[in-house]
């Protein structure tokens, strides 16, 4: 049976694989139109460069993340367990045999600033803080945002160090924390309230 995708989608399967398995600069154009079997003159004329294919690459993975967590995230009861989920979350990505680290932070990297990975790293960036400050907002502790920003840091670190070290178990090691993390916040609200 013929493939009925189109070129653009063939194109950001390709570009999805090949970039973050590889890179994105290591990855020419010239293998993603062979991996996606069209012409060079579909990519120009769909995306019009390749900074625009890696923009439409890391805006598919940030939609994809978006909705498989927000998804996750809906079975969990109340804003302490959503916070907690989302390490469960982060378990579950560590485990994949594809994992190869967070994609925003690899494009990143390899990027210049102000560039479309930059651009969407940004953004992307900014979904996750906006998530977990709204669940920390939700639970009505005192200092907010720094406890956002201990929660995004394991977040972070959990993401690098089973990329570096090649261990998904690093996802529960940092839940652990999130939880004392949550309990000392909790703690520290109930005993200002009483």
């Amino acid at each position: 049976m013929p493939d009925r995708s189109t070129a653009r989608e063939r194109l950001l399967a390709a570009a999805d694989e090949l970039f973050y398995a590889e890179g994105i600069h290591t990855v020419g154009i010239d293998r993603v139109i062979e991996r996606a079997g069209v012409a060079k003159a579909s990519l120009y004329s769909t995306f019009g460069s390749k900074d625009e294919l890696v923009r439409a690459y890391l805006l598919g993975r940030h939609e994809r993340r978006q909705r498989r967590l927000t998804e996750r995230l809906a079975t969990y009861e109340g804003p302490r367990a959503k916070l907690l989920g989302i390490f469960d979350y982060l378990a579950n990505s560590y485990q994949q045999p594809t994992f190869r680290g967070c994609p925003f932070i690899n494009a990143n990297a390899e990027s210049q600033p102000g560039g479309p990975a930059q651009e969407v790293a940004d953004l992307s960036r900014a979904w996750v803080r906006s998530l977990v400050r709204g669940l920390v907002e939700a639970l009505g502790v005192e200092q907010p945002d720094r406890l956002t920003d201990q929660l995004i840091l394991l977040y972070d670190g959990a993401t690098v160090s089973a990329r570096l070290d090649r261990n998904p178990a690093v996802a529960q090691t940092a839940r652990t924390a999130a939880d004392a993390l949550l309990n000392s916040a909790t703690r520290a609200r109930a005993e200002a309230a009483a």
